[in-house]
């Protein structure tokens, strides 16, 4: 055994920097990104200038959780290789979390998708960035132009799912761009929800026992007195709350970037005005008859504000977007299996399947239930229309195969029972067959409650144990690690070539085609390219990086190499960064035709 180990430890300090590049990618790809780490450290200490190693270090501290570690590796990755798409894409990876650094985070992603208009990643990169800044349909457009590149792309289609159904972001509240941290942006909203269901929820129970006091137990006066006691226990609890919120200056645009948010404050103090007026109006010695309606209105906003509310965003969010067309892209999403991290945006969609069908079902309900109330009011036969409303929801339940979710069966069946029971009860009340169509009306409307029941227990289930619920809140990102694809290494054979060749040309385009010149070239030790050359070939590049370097080896009469890669301005040079290497031999006299 211990000879075993010396033979295993000797084989490992043989390796190259490259090599200990390889083992490290090998431990990323099994989950063990503290091993990957130190792998990548000893590719380091072996060449400092080996860009990939970097990258891959900041990968590691990223999969650790600790960005501030990997910001710097990633930074450092770039400054040796301006001109690698991989590492603009690990350094944008890292920067998007990073307060007051989005535009930043952009122009990388930007370059990235430059340098590399062949790679679907770049283009990933920039939908996932349109996709946590709120903008769907320039998400969409990325996702749809990286599934033109590589169309099994699986956080392509993942993500592409969540720009059709017009997906919240975690944060809605905070804009990337801000130059102060989410978390204390988060802490704000935090202390704003908290005070708007504290006094939501305490002017409404106040409203109700003032009421029931007054009317059953004739304690009108104290009931009152109780109420202005409410208001003021209002007053210390939203000074406390005001002075967690922090971050008034950036208060009103968090209620403009996220809605609900807004809508919950807004009626908090509507709640809170109205329950006032209220008291004021019922301490009046004699209330005019003509006010009696204003000051039931009062108290119906106070108490029903909140649910309707709720119930408002319920339908809110199950016809926003396209759950259909979202569906198939995450179902392609959690079917690919060619991807390197397939395993990892397979749990990501199943379970945003999963979500998608909830949202799916209750479209569904919300559509049968004014539909089924109308003909029971107007026209009995009209409910031979619910027949067609579950077909969507079916389709697309058939189409994911969810078996993960035990209840979405369950309340699809309920569904389905509904629609059929509510269409053959129109039916049979227009045939005047009463027995019959009153039994078929009664199961109807008691599977339409049951499906409430189902998503109820459901919901109540997933708030209990902390798993993801039957709402949009729990869709989430597909998230795969970036910019950990191998660099082009320059063997001793290509470096020696730059070393001693006589004639160097520079390939390059520009508005009127491509175009050569004659250039001088060397090979750094990080494996760049310094080429000098003419000053329109500089003027190019600014518009198209895209380069190659064509050389011929003396020493080997018949060796040629070309360098094509990504030429950026640097001083008085133009350093290039590989992305293919080519070499070759010129044909000698017995190849000749």
């Amino acid at each position: 055994m211990g000879a075993d180990q010396s033979d295993r430890k000797g084989d490992f300090s043989d390796r190259s920097s490259r090599e200990w590049c390889d083992e490290a990618l090998d431990r990323l790809n099994a989950g063990r990104p503290e091993s990957a780490l130190d792998a990548a450290r000893r590719a380091v200490d072996l060449d400092p200038g080996a860009e990939w190693a970097y990258r891959l270090i900041s990968l590691a501290h990223e999969r650790l959780g600790r960005d501030a570690d990997a910001l710097p590796a990633a930074e450092r990755a770039v400054e040796l290789a301006r001109g690698s798409w991989p590492a603009r894409l690990r350094l944008a990876a890292i920067l998007r979390r990073s307060p007051g650094r989005w535009q930043v985070t952009l122009e990388h992603a930007t370059l990235a998708g430059k340098f590399a208009p062949e790679q679907a990643d770049p283009g990933v990169m920039l939908g996932d960035l349109a996709l946590l800044g709120g903008d769907h349909a320039d998400a969409e457009r990325s996702y749809r132009a990286a599934l033109a590149i590589d169309p099994a792309h699986p956080q392509a289609r993942a993500n592409l799912g969540l720009s059709l159904l017009r997906w919240d972001r975690p944060r809605p509240h905070h804009d990337p761009s801000w130059p102060v941290d989410p978390r204390e942006t988060g802490r704000a909203r935090r202390a704003l929800e908290v005070w708007s269901r504290q006094a939501r929820l305490l002017v409404a129970l106040a409203t109700l026992a003032i009421a029931g006091a007054a009317l059953l137990l004739d304690w009108g006066v104290q009931a009152q007195l109780g109420g202005f006691a409410v208001l003021v226990l209002l007053v210390p609890l939203t000074v406390r709350q005001a002075r967690r919120v922090g971050l008034w200056p950036y208060v009103p645009p968090m209620l403009c970037r996220d809605p609900w948010l807004g809508a919950a404050v807004v009626s908090a103090v509507v709640s809170v005005v109205s329950f006032a007026a209220w008291l004021l109006l019922g301490a009046v010695p004699s209330v005019p008859p003509a006010l009696y309606p204003v000051w039931a209105g009062l108290a119906g906003i106070v108490v029903l504000a909140w649910p309707a509310l709720a119930a408002v965003r319920a339908l809110a969010e199950a016809w926003r977007g396209r759950p259909l067309l979202a569906l198939a892209e995450t179902v392609r999403a959690r079917e690919a299996r060619e991807h390197i991290h397939a395993a990892q945006a397979g749990r990501t969609a199943r379970r945003n399947a999963g979500v998608i069908l909830w949202i799916l079902l209750g479209r569904t309900w919300s559509v049968l239930v004014p539909l089924v109330g109308g003909a029971l009011a107007v026209e009995p036969r009209a409910a031979v229309a619910a027949l067609a409303v579950p077909y969507p929801m079916v389709r697309g339940y058939l189409r994911a195969r969810h078996r993960d979710d035990r209840w979405l069966p369950t309340a699809t069946a309920l569904v389905v029972l509904a629609a059929a029971a509510c269409a053959a009860g129109g039916l049979l009340r227009a045939w005047q067959v009463e027995p019959a169509a009153t039994w078929a009306w009664r199961v109807g409307l008691g599977a339409l409650a049951a499906v409430a029941v189902v998503f109820g227990a459901r919901a109540a289930r997933a708030w209990w144990r902390g798993g993801p619920g039957p709402w949009r809140a729990s869709l989430i990102m597909c998230d795969l690690p970036m910019g950990a694809e191998p660099s082009v290494a320059l063997s001793p054979e290509v470096r020696q070539t730059f070393s001693y060749a006589r004639s160097i040309v520079l390939s390059y385009a520009d508005s009127l085609g491509p175009r050569v010149a004659g250039a001088v070239a060397s090979v750094t030790s990080s494996g760049e390219l310094r080429v000098i050359t003419e000053l329109n070939a500089w003027d190019a590049v600014e518009t198209d990086p895209r380069v190659a370097v064509f050389a011929a080896d003396p020493l080997q009469r018949r060796f040629w190499v070309e360098v094509r890669g990504i030429a950026l301005p640097d001083s008085d040079v133009l350093r290039v960064t590989p992305k293919q290497v080519l070499v070759g031999e010129f044909p000698g006299r017995h190849q000749r035709s």
